[in-house]
């Protein structure tokens, strides 16, 4: 998650180029001595005399602008835009409280339970990138703070990328991490929900061009219900890139279509469909969080969901803090700025950190004092930590992030 300082969301992004102005250049040197004898000829013991009285005062005045000079020029590097990301730990919000007055997390329809401990989702500060822009001094401070990490900007953000895009993106981000929490949480208290598969959209030289078309619902692929995209993906890996039968609705009616799918490059076969879930939930849950965007908080959103929706505390009264996507079917992946949010857990007091397995390399060997952390691959990994953690009993055989 990225979380928003300065009124910038995900980013705090403080201009740093204020102008400055240069010394006064050096006069082209003294006043004309006036000689002292006639007929235009100087005495030499006068004009010695005032030579050897004034060059200690313009020494002393170009060296005063020269450091002024360096000084000036200085800061005007400093302040100089470098195309570079800086993450530092951000604030922490627990999925059990309230945030601005309000609960994270607030299910109607269906019975609620309260719960005494802490599930935080963890959060980093993003400077630089599409809002702002960051120093050389601020990069260079930043590349000398353990707590910190500096980025080349185009692994953050794709070249190009607007202020306004970063936004959305990082919205979109976070609206659907909550719905697959919602999603992810319910599948794992095996309560039913609708759940359909429509095209968001088509990749580029897409296998399914000039048939399956955004907004088609996907029902089936070879006569078996998408029910998930396992299904999809499972279809496609057993037919090594064979045409494949997909029965879409559109505008209401069914449609088959033949598909032949592309090699990604990877050795998985694709529709070049990109996919979004349509959800029909039996209960409301509302997360209310403001400038928090970004997908990492649905892992953390899952737990604070199951807890709030089933009897007794999942924690029971432990302070636990966490990070990782979340998919409707419970999987968790991996996300940016672990080592940041790491520290910012460990700060606010948090004893065990679950972790997405895809982040282990990065966890190895940067883990703050004090700090369990618990390697997790889905949703049942994660909530068996936490229930271990909560009943009182020894949680040193919990999966740890060793690292390669």
């Amino acid at each position: 998650m990225t979380t928003t300082r300065g009124g910038h969301p995900s980013e705090d992004h403080v201009p740093d180029l204020s102008p400055f102005s240069s010394p006064a250049p050096l006069g082209a040197g003294a006043p004309p001595e006036s000689s002292g004898g006639s007929g235009g000829t100087a005495e030499a013991g006068n004009s010695v005399s005032a030579a050897d009285g004034g060059r200690p005062g313009r020494r002393l005045s170009t060296m005063m602008v020269a450091g002024l000079a360096a000084l000036g020029l200085g800061i005007a590097v400093g302040t100089l835009p470098v195309p570079y990301v800086i993450e530092s730990p951000g604030p922490t919000y627990n999925t059990l409280g309230d945030s601005q007055g309000h609960p994270v997390i607030n299910v109607s329809g269906h019975e609620t339970y309260p719960a005494a401990g802490s599930l935080d989702l963890t959060t980093v500060y993003v400077d630089g990138g599409p809002t702002g822009s960051v120093s050389i001094l601020n990069a260079f401070s930043a590349w000398l703070d353990n707590s910190k990490a500096v980025y080349p900007e185009e692994l953050i953000y794709p070249t190009g990328t607007t202020k306004q895009e970063a936004q959305e993106q990082s919205a979109v981000a976070m609206a659907t991490s909550q719905e697959n929490a919602v999603a992810s949480a319910l599948n794992e208290l095996k309560i039913p929900f609708g759940q359909q598969a429509q095209a968001a959209g088509l990749s580029k030289d897409s296998a399914s061009a000039g048939k399956i078309q955004q907004g088609d619902v996907l029902k089936s692929i070879n006569g078996k219900d998408i029910t998930s995209l396992a299904v999809i993906q499972d279809e496609l890996a057993a037919g090594k890139g064979a045409p494949v039968s997909v029965t879409v609705e559109r505008d209401g009616q069914p449609v088959t279509l033949k598909v032949t799918p592309k090699d990604n490059g990877q050795g998985r076969f694709i529709l070049g469909v990109m996919l979004k879930y349509l959800f029909s939930f039996p209960f409301q849950v509302q997360i209310s969080l403001d400038k928090v965007g970004g997908p990492s908080a649905g892992l953390m959103f899952s737990l604070g969901i199951i807890d709030t929706v089933t009897p007794g505390d999942l924690t029971g009264g432990k302070h636990i803090a966490g990070t990782g996507t979340i998919s409707p079917d419970g999987a968790v992946g991996p996300i940016g700025g672990i080592g940041q949010k790491m520290r910012g857990a460990r700060s606010s007091g948090a004893s065990l950190f679950l972790a997405p397995a895809g982040n282990c390399d990065e966890v190895a060997g940067h883990i703050p004092d004090g700090l369990q952390v618990v390697r997790v691959e889905n949703l049942a990994e994660a909530r068996h930590a936490v229930e271990l953690a909560g009943s009182g009993q020894d949680t040193s055989a919990l999966p740890a992030c060793t690292g390669k």
